[in-house]
């Protein structure tokens, strides 16, 4: 047993009768070099750790088995030393060990080799050189040095050292070489390791020879194709890529556009041009330069400009709706002064069926501008409006340059339909991509993700439609110019029947009008009695089924009777059935579908003052409740402690919220307190405070048309809300009596005392 210092090699084993060339810059290694020159003969231990990527090993961890070495000549150099190093012999290490001066020492024992028999090592090496000749002749790169050293060599172990020395392992699997210290084991290793690589070169070899083939017959095509396409030039004749490759070329010198993107699209026809035809890219590559090639960059239809002629069109088409056929008649007026004023973005705001979706499509008749409609409604991927990535498997662009293509025009009207109902979820937020298209400012620059060119939008006009302003994203709302479509009143869906739909529905079904009459009482009976709505869409409906029913029946003269019989029984009742009870109210809500009357109900049995609410109700009229006991306890001293209260709502399949309640359901607690009727004509809207002062409401328009629909003859309001008034249609004005009341207590001292 004798002692050594030691030197760690991380990423190198050195094996015995192995020389290697070593530069050594660090401190303790040259320290190192220098100790076993001096004090060891030149002698020091090589290890190798087990787990190469360890910055700082631990000595415990390190091999038990390393390798003497020589150190056969060094040069002093100025960042370190030059070592030239021979291996000796396999050692056992005892320990490892530290002095002061920092090196690392170690206590180790030669080992003793297996005996082996004469016979046994002459088999097993006869066996290793024959495998290692296969080995040499199959890789080429192979010497044949190795080859003329184990041939004159009859020691196994050295034999297996040099061969596992010479072959191309990794680290890790000299290491296993290296700490294995019975030679019939290396060289059975040796065996099975050089046999699986004379596989892998084989194998390669295979593929090298399969590669080669391809490229051959690759090459062979090439020269074919541009023999063929020499000869198809001298009969007059161009293959399909060769005609497409040419009228893209025409169609782009014929376009008119920025430098950088021309030159983008010239780029890919180039590549289109010589991309092999059976390669999967090139239809991809086909319908993207297709595709940007058709845009409409710079045509354009011509729009009217006469705003007579525009306001009488919409007049001709569309009963009321004045203050949008207004501000489109402003916009062609004010651009025949200016020619470059930005088109405005408008949204349109009702209920179901006042015509948002048609009075867009008769502005662009009117303007003789194209027409194309995009449908956000449900939507929560903003891709859908701005294209995906051309990397994407069955891309294509977004639904504003589909349309913009289909128009063919880059001054299109586009319809965005149901902008309150997208949605904004881990899939995007479409609500704030489409801030982009609207903003004049952004989208004259407006990228497409699949066309990855700027396009200009600053000329389309858009005409966004939604049911209710209250679920539009704010952001979108501070964009565009807001105008409500209301609920049409009785007279007016009896006017847009007689002078629109009738006509049209005549038309359709290729029937004389003056064949058949439609009484104005008889339309009457059948709006109140067969629709609901506050648009007119159902009453179309209604009336193209009763027009195609008396068609079928060669009726002459219609009634209420032949009316029944031909549609059924009236669906909807148009009274409001109230009976005098004690605790019912009219209450107007403001609903997504128009103005509604809707009752208030309330009663009273024997309890401990729990209040029950039913009804659809939501979170804030059932707070709207608590505050209206809260009031009438404080203010009016009535003792609820000893009664358990029910409110409920009709017409439970309409969801009921928003802060406008107040005002009935007080009503309706003090009617049952009291014992005292309120009449069926009269409704409430407004909120409540907890010191009785009436707060303003929304949607007052809506409400007020809903409550004349209904025959409703007095309607209190707040007082905060008078100067709404002034857009409330005459006859509902003429027709319905509104009182506004500033605090509860008008109508307490009114009704109560």
């Amino acid at each position: 047993m004798f002692n050594v210092p030691v030197i760690i090699l991380k990423k190198l084993v050195i094996l015995p009768n192995q020389e290697i060339r070593l530069e050594l810059n660090n401190k303790i290694s040259n320290q190192t070099i220098k100790e076993a020159t001096l004090n060891y003969k030149g002698e020091l231990l090589i290890i190798a750790p087990t787990d190469s990527k360890e910055e700082d090993p631990d000595v415990d961890d390190l091999p038990k088995v390393g390798v003497i070495a020589k150190i056969k000549s060094k040069i002093v150099v100025d960042d370190g030393i030059q070592v030239k190093l021979r291996g000796l012999k396999r050692v056992a290490v005892n320990k490892f060990y530290n002095t002061d001066n920092d090196i690392l020492y170690s206590e180790v024992m030669y080992i003793d080799l297996p005996s082996l028999t004469e016979e046994e090592e002459n088999a097993i090496l006869r066996k290793l050189i024959d495998v290692l000749k296969k080995y040499i002749n199959t890789a080429n790169s192979a010497s044949n040095d190795i080859l003329a050293y184990v041939t004159k060599t009859t020691d196994l172990n050295k034999v297996t050292d040099a061969i596992a020395s010479y072959l191309p392992f990794d680290v890790s699997k000299k290491l296993e070489y290296m700490q294995n210290i019975n030679p019939i084991k290396r060289a059975k290793s040796l065996i099975k390791d050089m046999n699986e690589e004379i596989k892998v070169l084989k194998l390669d070899e295979e593929l090298d020879d399969a590669l080669n083939d391809n490229l051959v017959q690759d090459q062979r095509k090439f020269v074919l194709k541009e023999k063929l396409k020499i000869i198809k030039q001298e009969l007059g004749e161009a293959t399909l890529q060769e005609e497409e490759t040419k009228k893209f070329r025409e169609t782009l010198n014929k376009l008119k556009l920025d430098k950088n993107i021309k030159d983008k699209i010239a780029h890919e026809i180039s590549k289109y041009e010589v991309m092999n035809e059976a390669s999967p890219e090139i239809s991809i590559l086909h319908n993207y330069i297709d595709c940007i090639l058709n845009l409409p960059w710079n045509k354009s239809t011509k729009e009217n400009a006469n705003f007579n002629t525009v306001l009488k069109y919409l007049d001709e088409t569309h009963y009321g709706l004045e203050k949008i056929k207004e501000r489109i008649s402003e916009y062609v007026a004010v651009k025949n002064i200016n020619k470059n004023i930005k088109s405005p973005i408008i949204c349109l705001i009702g209920p179901p069926g006042v015509g948002k979706t048609s009075i867009a499509m008769s502005i662009a008749q009117s303007l003789n501008r194209k027409f194309y409609k995009i449908s956000v409604g449900g939507l929560n991927d903003s891709t859908e409006l701005i294209g995906s990535r051309r990397t994407y498997l069955a891309a294509s662009p977004g639904k504003i340059i589909q349309g913009i293509a289909k128009c063919g025009t880059n001054n299109p009207i586009f319809l965005i339909d149901e902008v309150d109902k997208m949605v904004k979820d881990y899939k995007g937020d479409p609500a704030s991509t489409l801030l982009e298209i609207l903003d004049p400012v952004q989208n004259k620059y407006f990228t497409d993700n699949y066309i990855e060119e700027p396009f200009d939008l600053s000329n389309v006009l858009f005409i966004l439609t939604a049911n209710y302003i209250g679920d539009i994203p704010s952001t979108l709302i501070d964009r565009v110019e807001v105008i409500e479509l209301n609920s049409y009143t009785l007279f007016e869906k009896k006017d847009i029947a007689k002078k629109y739909l009738l006509p049209k529905i005549f038309k359709e079904h290729v029937i004389i009008d003056d064949k058949i009459k439609f009484s104005e009482e008889l339309l009457y009976f059948i709006i109140n009695n067969y629709t609901k709505e506050s648009g007119v869409r159902d009453l179309e409906r209604v009336l193209t089924t009763l027009v195609r029913k008396i068609a079928i029946n060669n009726i002459k003269n219609i009634n209420k009777e032949k009316v029944i019989k031909l549609l059924g029984n009236p669906k909807y009742n148009d009274d409001l059935v109230n009976e005098n009870l004690i605790g019912v109210v009219n209450s107007l809500a403001y609903t997504n579908i128009g103005g509604l009357v809707t009752k208030t109900e309330v009663v009273e049995y024997k309890g401990s003052g729990k209040i029950k609410i039913t009804g659809s109700v939501g979170k804030i009229m059932e707070e709207s409740i608590d505050v209206i006991i809260s009031f009438i306890k404080h203010t009016y001293k009535y003792n609820l402690n000893n009664i358990d209260l029910h409110f409920h709502f009709l017409d439970a399949s309409t969801k009921k919220d928003g802060p406008s309640a107040g005002l009935s359901i007080a009503v309706a607690l003090l009617s049952l307190l009291e014992k005292k009727v309120i009449a069926d004509d009269i409704a409430f809207t407004g909120e409540l405070s907890l010191n009785g002062s009436v707060l303003k409401i929304g949607g007052l328009k809506e409400k007020l048309i809903g409550a004349y629909n209904k025959n409703i003859k007095v309607v209190y309001i707040p007082k905060s809300n008078i100067e709404d008034l002034n857009e409330i249609p005459k006859i509902i004005l003429d027709n319905i009596e509104i009182k506004a009341i500033e605090n509860f207590n008008e109508i307490y001292t009114e009704f109560f005392k």
